[in-house]
């Protein structure tokens, strides 16, 4: 249990937070400032926010329970996977859709192909970020029934409660700016874990020798690179195939909730900035979330569920106020998602689903209350569906098992989109339908074509190369779209920039 100053720790920092997020309402006056911030935000915040939300609770928890089974090599995702892509989307992506003067990416890919190609790819990214709620939300449980002793939906309902209040009326300002402050808090109390941890366990050269005594499953657990026939999850060749060449770059570019940040940057240089300086942050990462659960294997050797490593640590190893601090960190990453998903998914349905087909004609007030609205709901959706996670032995690896289903496919019609001119409606229409059909055929039959227990990243790649194949094929043998219909929406033509009236 925590000590009373971990208590005023906690609660002080919730109700900050919660104060800080309801100042930026006064900001909120049309649906632009509330999905786009009004275009004024700074490199500085939104490199912060893309940091602190992509981490946050699922990270804290779900990769240090990975690094406690399987070692080290999770951290490819992050210096292997997302640091390479930040930078590629910096210098190349996102200057492109700031300028485009979008507020989603499907709606790039329905101008680009069809409106049937931007409803399939903005529902299914609705549909996984409300999935993806429910596991940030299941996160949050299983720290706070280990370190509290609350019940499971307690923490569930609160932490809905307190994210869902300062998210529906800031918008994303509230969302970018909380962020600003949950990232300092996360690396102060990060960092502090990391470094008491590494202490008592005698500093690293101990800690490597204890763990590779203590049996033939542990001898990996330092290998950054594994073998094809790892029994772990990161062999090799998926980390290379389906992570870096597809997984990371589909999603520090293709992913509403990292884009729409860059979005709401003052200018294009701002935009660029945002996604450089948050890919600096984010080589600190797996220090903060890997570290923990290895230092774990030698301090709580015999954890049944490696998604216990964290709180044990912090229960174990922390000093009262820093175990306070440290869950506020862990409350901060969690909150930085769950804002990040409602705005994004809010603004998905508003402008991809609500505005094209249910009132086209609205006034901007009335697609304000619909944002707002949709945020509601999906707060009941992700509270509905936090079970889900507890089905699958990672929570890390249940959302990546979820992203394997359709970001293979997506990406490729994405790319292929940008910088192939021969690319056609149809082209897309039929990667992204079937591709996402053959991820799941993959998934659903994995036993069958995969050696590993959870094959998301090979499931990934195959998809991403069928979708990218089909597109091809299709688009040869269907009509090409004139250069009058793909002015600004291929690499190569002038892309157009939105002026202000």
């Amino acid at each position: 249990m925590l000590a009373g100053i971990d208590y005023f720790i906690v609660i002080a920092y919730i109700v900050g937070m919660l104060l800080l997020g309801l100042y930026f309402k006064k900001f909120v006056n049309n649906s632009e400032d509330y999905f786009l911030g009004g275009k004024s935000l700074p490199f500085w915040a939104i490199g912060m926010s893309i940091v602190v939300s992509d981490i946050g609770a699922l990270d804290f928890v779900g990769v240090s329970g990975q690094a406690y089974r399987y070692g080290v090599a999770v951290g490819n995702f992050d210096w292997v996977g997302s640091v390479p892509a930040m930078l590629l989307a910096a210098f190349i992506f996102i200057p492109y859709f700031w300028r485009g003067g979008m507020y989603t990416i499907p709606e790039y890919l329905g101008r680009r192909y069809n409106k049937s190609v931007r409803t399939i790819a903005s529902a299914t990214w609705i549909l996984f970020f409300a999935l993806d709620l429910g596991v940030l939300f299941w996160a949050s449980a299983v720290l706070l029934n280990v370190l509290m002793g609350w019940p499971i939906w307690i923490s569930i309902l609160s932490t809905a409660g307190v994210v869902g209040l300062y998210t529906y009326f800031g918008g994303i300002t509230a969302v970018i700016m909380t962020d600003v402050v949950q990232m300092i808090i996360m690396f102060i109390g990060g960092f502090a874990l990391v470094f008491l941890s590494l202490d008592a366990v005698g500093g690293w050269e101990n800690l490597v020798e204890k763990v590779n005594t203590m049996g033939p499953e542990y001898r990996s657990h330092f290998d950054i690179i594994q073998p094809v026939d790892t029994t772990s999850p990161f062999p090799w060749t998926g980390i290379l195939f389906g992570l870096t060449f597809v997984m990371a770059n589909a999603y520090m570019i293709g992913n509403q909730s990292i884009v729409q940040r860059c979005l709401t940057a003052k200018n294009e240089w701002h935009a660029k900035a945002s996604m450089i300086f948050g890919s600096a942050l984010k080589m600190f990462i797996p220090i903060l979330v890997l570290f923990p659960g290895l230092m774990a294997v030698v301090v709580h050797p015999d954890l049944a569920d490696g998604d216990q490593a964290l709180p044990m640590m912090i229960k174990s190893i922390l000093p009262p106020g820093l175990v306070g601090l440290m869950f506020a960190a862990f409350f901060a990453g969690l909150m930085s998602s769950v804002d990040s998903l409602l705005n994004s998914t809010a603004t998905l349905f508003t402008k991809d689903i609500y505005e094209p087909f249910i009132k086209k004609d609205g006034d901007d007030k009335h697609y304000l209350k619909v944002g707002r609205i949709t945020t509601l709901v999906l707060l009941i959706i992700g509270v509905a569906t936090a079970p889900i996670s507890s089905d699958f032995p990672g929570i890390y690896v249940a959302i990546q098992t979820f992203m394997s289903y359709f970001q293979g496919p997506l990406f490729a019609i994405l790319i292929l989109g940008i910088f192939w001119k021969r690319t056609t409606q149809w082209g897309g229409l039929s990667a992204l339908v079937i591709g996402i059909g053959f991820a799941i055929f993959l998934n659903v039959f994995k036993t069958e074509f995969f050696t590993i227990e959870d094959p998301f990243l090979y499931i990934s790649w195959w998809s991403f190369l069928l979708g990218f194949i089909i597109n091809v094929v299709v688009s040869l043998m269907t009509k090409k779209h004139t250069a009058l219909e793909l002015e600004g929406l291929v690499f190569s033509a002038r892309i157009l920039t939105k002026s202000k009236t």
